[in-house]
């Protein structure tokens, strides 16, 4: 009867210490660590999931480390029950080892989905409303005339890579419009 923690962060630019500092507090005799995004493979989550064993219980900062989608956390609350497998939430006081911290647990998951949701659809609102004021996303399309003057240089034997360092142009740019150009011919 173990306690397994599990961390994780988004982005690797992202900084796990507080959450590791968290887990190693609840006393976890094992940890793993994963940066990666929820919606992503995470293999170092699937390690955790078959390294526990009846009677662990699994450690985690917070809810939304697990996932976001409440399908998903619900089933994987079904299978850690049909395991003999706990769950702490630690930010949230939840013990699935108890009938209280079960049905909260289940709460929380809907407010988990419920949040990410909302993001999506306020990251969306936001782009549109961005592109009705006639902004786009992406990069400024480059300027005609470095696009001709790069072609003129091309012609006249040069190779890419010094067309590239005298013009504000990048390789892959040179040739997606030499073959646009190809195309229109």
């Amino acid at each position: 009867m173990a306690n397994i923690g599990y961390v994780r962060v988004s982005t690797m630019d992202q900084n796990m210490e507080l959450q590791l500092d968290a887990v190693r507090a609840a006393g976890c005799e094992k940890i793993f660590e994963e940066k990666k995004s929820s919606v992503k493979e995470r293999s170092e989550f699937e390690a955790c999931l078959n390294y526990l064993r009846p009677g662990d219980t699994l450690v985690v900062w917070k809810l939304d480390r697990l996932g976001r989608q409440t399908k998903k956390l619900l089933e994987l609350s079904e299978w850690l029950v049909e395991k003999g497998i706990g769950l702490k939430i630690l930010t949230l006081g939840v013990d699935t080892n108890t009938p209280a911290g079960k049905l909260y647990f289940t709460i929380m998951a809907g407010l988990a989905e419920m949040e990410r949701e909302l993001t999506v659809e306020r990251t969306k609102a936001g782009l549109a409303a961005a592109r009705r004021r006639g902004r786009v996303g992406g990069r400024k399309p480059i300027d005609q005339s470095v696009i001709d003057k790069a072609n003129v240089m091309f012609e006249a034997g040069m190779t890419v890579k010094d067309i590239c360092s005298i013009l504000p142009l990048k390789p892959p740019t040179f040739y997606k419009y030499r073959q646009k150009k190809a195309e229109e011919v």
